[in-house]
């Protein structure tokens, strides 16, 4: 890159009082956030990674450096944006993922339900789908997710995706088929959850232990070359 195309210190600096506002605005989100799902939070995620992003390759450009941050599926995780800028509609779209990792549990939970309705002519609650039908129509999927354990569920991955288009959909137009006309290049923004990213911060662990590890085994060959101390030398 030539002098000329090269970013200004003013502008360098700009970006990096940009970053420390968004870290602020980050923060402010994650203290008020109504919920797991809070879309103030994944906004202010991502406004973060832009932030930094913008950032980043100004330093890079500028001084030849780099920063240590890095932002999971940041740069990856959608395509460019397409969408409308003024969006007058959204749809929020959500998967979660469950195992039944106790289906007695579950099959308690929906018994009681069961009871509770007062209906005994064609019990659900006898099956493990049909005790699932029982307890997601008598709760919302907000509070089965913070409380899966005890309905005898385990937590897989989850996601959530914010569109935007121009107008609201018309009454019942989707209902048949509701993921099928998802366009990614329409999403404002995703937030997504999963052990994988939990699996490459243990691998960041094991790796730094295995360093620590040679760095012991290499400390105590040296000491092995040192002659020993003689116990009757005054």
């Amino acid at each position: 890159m030539s002098d000329a195309a090269q970013p200004t210190a003013a502008e360098v600096r700009a970006a990096a009082e940009a970053v420390k506002t968004a870290l602020d605005r980050h923060l402010a989100a994650v203290e008020r956030r109504s919920g797991e799902d809070d879309p103030a939070v994944f906004e202010a995620f991502n406004q973060l990674a832009a932030a930094a992003e913008v950032y980043d390759e100004l330093l890079y450009d500028r001084y030849d450096e780099v920063t240590p941050f890095e932002i999971p599926g940041a740069e990856d995780a959608l395509p460019p944006y397409t969408g409308p800028e003024e969006p007058n509609a959204v749809s929020v779209l959500i998967r979660r993922d469950y195992a039944v990792a106790e289906p007695q549990r579950l099959l308690s939970h929906a018994e009681r339900i069961e009871a509770a309705e007062g209906d005994d002519a064609s019990p659900a609650s006898g099956t493990v789908h049909g005790a699932l039908g029982l307890l997601f129509g008598e709760f919302e999927p907000d509070e089965i997710a913070s409380r899966h354990k005890e309905f005898g569920l385990e937590e897989g991955d989850s996601t959530l995706w914010v569109t935007a288009a121009d107008e609201p959909a018309e009454p019942g137009e989707w209902l048949e088929a509701p993921f099928e006309q998802v366009d990614p290049q329409q999403v404002v923004c995703r937030f997504d959850v999963s052990a994988v990213f939990d699996d490459e911060i243990d691998d960041e662990d094991d790796e730094d232990g295995d360093d620590l590890e040679d760095q012991l085994d290499s400390d105590l060959d040296e000491d092995e070359d040192l002659e020993p101390l003689d116990a009757d030398r005054r």
